[in-house]
């Protein structure tokens, strides 16, 4: 589980220092997604990036609508720092830190997206009800998030670490947290979205690149993810021996110079269901 503290402290800065290995993990699904938003994107108006991180979607979406005002919008100071710093000269772009399940509903957006920054919310009805008050009459909403663990290999590599942990039961929000598609459906619903669907997308999770890819995998997934957590669980004179089984579990993905895995996510669409 992931707690607010935690993103705007040390996990967020991780993230932060991490964007480019970030960006490159989920290009094969940015890709489908920024498609996904500009079939819906207005040509003016105001969209709001959701847990904007270190701006990729707010970028690719200002870009290709130079006449619609975008604001990316996170938790983590770290984050929002290279936000700011990766979109300068974009006019029509800004970043600001802030809780996206609090929104001002004078925020008045026409179109609310995410790649992967919404599954962390403690209350998910209550925080897309907030998003939902603060979005026109037929706002429309895009998000992404992963699918079930199983059809995320990555995410299984510290279940043959250190062995299957029991799921809590109930909501718990995190990166799965969002895997089930009828309690998001049932979830969007409940908070006033209306129309709701969901498509799947698979794509390459690309976790290590270069001379080394193994070495840079490995480097990546102790930084961030569940095997960074998994591993920090664990005592300290056990670390060393599970980096070294870590790169032992890798080595079957390596193509060339590049570590992959199959990866598994939902791209969610939705309308404001309130009448003007």
């Amino acid at each position: 589980m992931f707690s607010t503290d935690e993103w705007t402290g040390r996990t967020g800065d991780v993230w932060a220092d991490e964007w480019r290995r970030t960006d490159r993990s989920f290009a094969g699904l940015s890709d489908r997604l920024n498609g996904a938003i500009l079939d819906v994107a207005p040509p003016h108006g105001h969209a709001v990036d959701l847990g904007c991180g270190a701006g990729q979607t707010s970028m690719a979406l200002a870009v290709a609508r130079p006449d619609l005002g975008v604001t990316g919008l996170d938790i983590s100071p770290g984050l929002i720092a290279v936000a700011r710093r990766r979109a300068e000269g974009i006019e029509n772009l800004g970043f600001d830190v802030a809780d996206t399940s609090a929104l001002d509903p004078a925020v008045s957006a026409d179109l609310f997206v995410s790649r992967h920054g919404v599954m962390f919310f403690p209350d998910p009805v209550a925080a897309f009800m907030t998003i939902r008050k603060a979005a026109r009459p037929g706002a429309r909403l895009v998000f992404s998030c992963f699918r079930e663990r199983r059809a995320n290999e990555w995410s299984l590599l510290s279940d043959s670490l250190v062995g299957a942990q029991a799921a809590p039961p109930g909501y718990v929000p995190g990166p799965f947290a969002f895997a089930d598609r009828a309690f998001v459906g049932g979830m969007l619903a409940r908070s006033g979205w209306v129309g709701a669907a969901a498509e799947a997308v698979d794509y390459h999770y690309v976790a290590g690149q270069g001379e080394d890819p193994i070495a840079d995998a490995a480097d990546f997934f102790t930084r961030i993810g569940p095997v960074a957590r998994t591993i920090a669980e664990q005592p300290a004179d056990r670390r060393g021996g599970l980096v070294e089984r870590l790169k032992d579990l890798l080595a079957p993905h390596v193509a060339r110079d590049t570590v992959a895995f199959p990866a598994a996510a939902w791209i969610w669409t939705a309308t404001n269901g309130d009448a003007a």
